[in-house]
């Protein structure tokens, strides 16, 4: 209910002509690095270019940025680090927040509007990615200290200064899943193998982005890994789904 009222306002605060001035690209650099250090202008325009953001133009050409815009670039680059979900997920659910839709949930379950970075938005988002303890990661997974052991012996997670990531976490839940039907961390090394291979699949195919050194080129590398990285988790869940259809005939 929250989520979804908290949608309407700001559908209805972006109709509403903005009362703080516009501002060009050098001041937006200013507003959001606090909270976003490696922000260039490189990136801002390649978001542009993606059409996450759509700021105004002076009649020279120049870019001015409003308080809606800045709103909206704090939003996408939360999700992207904090969430690490591709640009063209937000933006599906932006265009439908445009539209005067109200959905009530990103996918994977995250329930935001867009709106800035507030203390309130820090606290939703820092709760799905706060790296936890061993025991934190127990609680939250239902995995055993003993099955988090294994885990880290067969490399399937890791750990740093004695803390557990937002990745580590969902291989632990699973894992958990998995040990409830008999499947143990020993069964689950070709995962490990599987994936490393599947990083170096998307590695190749971005490389002549990635090896280019300005920050747009490298900005368009990581969505392509991204998008790249979805339709190989599509191809293996449709093969599996696939060959589980096949059982039932």
């Amino acid at each position: 209910m929250v989520a979804s009222a908290n949608a309407h306002r700001t559908a209805g605060a972006a109709s509403e002509p903005s009362r703080r001035p516009v501002l060009n690209i050098g001041e937006v650099l200013s507003e959001l690095s606090g909270d976003f250090p490696q922000i260039t202008a490189s990136k801002i325009r390649f978001l542009e270019e993606k059409g996450l953001i759509s700021p105004q133009r002076t009649a020279a050409g120049y870019r001015k940025y409003t308080a809606g815009d800045i709103e909206r670039l704090r939003f996408v680059l939360a999700l992207q680090r904090d969430q690490y979900l591709p640009l063209r997920v937000i933006k599906d659910y932006l265009d439908a927040v445009d539209r005067g839709e109200r959905p009530e949930q990103l996918p994977g379950g995250l329930s935001l509007a867009p709106r800035g970075v507030t203390d309130e938005l820090a606290q939703e988002l820092a709760g799905h990615t706060r790296a936890l303890t061993k025991a934190e990661l127990q609680g939250a997974t239902g995995a055993s200290a003993a099955l988090i052991d294994e885990l880290l012996a067969f490399g399937l997670i890791a750990e740093r200064e004695e803390r557990f990531d937002e990745a580590a976490t969902r291989v632990a839940a699973a894992s958990a899943k998995l040990a409830a039907h008999g499947i143990e961390p020993r069964h689950l090394r070709a995962f490990r193998a599987a994936a490393d291979r599947e990083l170096g699949l998307v590695e190749r195919a971005v490389a002549p982005l990635a090896t280019r050194k300005d920050v747009s080129s490298r900005a368009r590398a990581a969505e392509a890994a991204r998008e790249i990285s979805d339709a190989c988790l599509a191809l293996h869940s449709a093969l599996v789904q696939g060959a589980l259809a096949r059982l039932d005939h």
